[in-house]
């Protein structure tokens, strides 16, 4: 095992903790940018450098759980098409640990899923968080780096890669630790900035891997649907937080990018709190909330 740290030019005293431990262990190679190169540049920098069987790229903010590269290595060195393996994670914010939800469907036990199921499973959203992932190299360097436009669905287009060009595993187990504060790079944008970066991770994704995918326009109707539809849910819930003007801007923006979703019953549903107005839906919302609870 090696390991790289990048110092992609941080102001704190990351260079001076890596250079204790490269002298403390060979394994260790440390890099320091002289000035910010980006995350994306910095990922793909630690892509073309690695060259053991597997690789994980772990933010300074995550850490593994003890056991988690073995089972991750044990499940691929069994499962020699397994391309991505991924497990459960924490969310930790300040003091409160909080285990990220996987989709119901996945149910429990360590398993194979096939490459579309995988895709089926997270549909439109991420659905793997990225200190969890050990990824087999010689694929990764098959399938590329990540897209410089990317900047905040950069893993969400590359585990659908993945998963395009085989099997996908996963571990019923907590893998890795995901530290949420104000700083992580995937906060600090907003809802139509997050819609538009997943739309383009899959446009970037059906258009790269449609060689290798069967039936791939059905695919892109089915994953366009699907975000049409968590538009138009996002839009809904931004009507009950009172912000009018953004329900609007995600409403047309899913109805331009499948028309479909204006026949959808979310739709009708938003449509219908629109016509009571947003003070006459917050008067009635408790009432409602209440019956949905008999």
């Amino acid at each position: 095992m090696r390991l790289l740290i990048i110092d992609d030019a941080s102001t704190d005293n990351t260079a001076q903790v890596a250079q204790e431990l490269v002298r403390a262990d060979p394994r260790v190679e440390f890099r320091r940018h002289s000035v910010n190169h980006g995350h994306i540049a910095t990922f793909n920098e630690g892509i073309d450098w690695a060259t053991a069987d597997y690789m994980i790229l772990l933010s300074a903010d995550d850490y593994l759980m003890p056991g988690a590269i073995e089972r991750a290595a044990r499940l691929m060195d069994e499962n020699p098409s397994v391309g991505l393996t991924f497990g459960g994670a924490v969310a930790l914010c300040q003091e409160h640990e909080e285990v990220v939800p996987l989709p119901p469907e996945l149910g429990p036990g360590t398993k194979i899923l096939a490459g579309r199921d995988f895709i089926k499973l997270g549909g439109c959203r991420n659905i793997v968080l990225a200190p969890s992932v050990m990824v087999r190299t010689s694929l990764q360097k098959k399938v590329g780096g990540y897209l410089p436009d990317l900047t905040h669905s950069g893993d969400m287009e590359m585990w659908l890669r993945f998963a395009a060009h085989g099997p996908v595993g996963f571990i019923d187990a907590i893998q890795a630790v995901y530290r949420r504060h104000s700083t992580n790079m995937s906060g600090g944008y907003s809802a139509e900035q997050d819609f538009v970066q997943r739309k383009l991770a899959l446009e970037h994704f059906l258009d790269s891997c449609a060689g290798v995918l069967p039936d791939v326009d059905d695919l892109r109707s089915w994953l366009t649907s699907h975000l049409a539809l968590d538009t138009i849910s996002c839009a809904s819930r931004a009507f009950n937080d009172g912000d009018v003007g953004l329900s609007e801007r995600l409403s047309a923006i899913a109805a331009k990018l499948d028309p479909a979703v204006t026949r959808s019953r979310r739709w009708w549903l938003l449509a219908s709190k629109r016509q009571l107005g947003s003070r006459g839906w917050q008067l009635l919302r408790p009432a409602i909330e209440r019956l949905k609870m008999l």
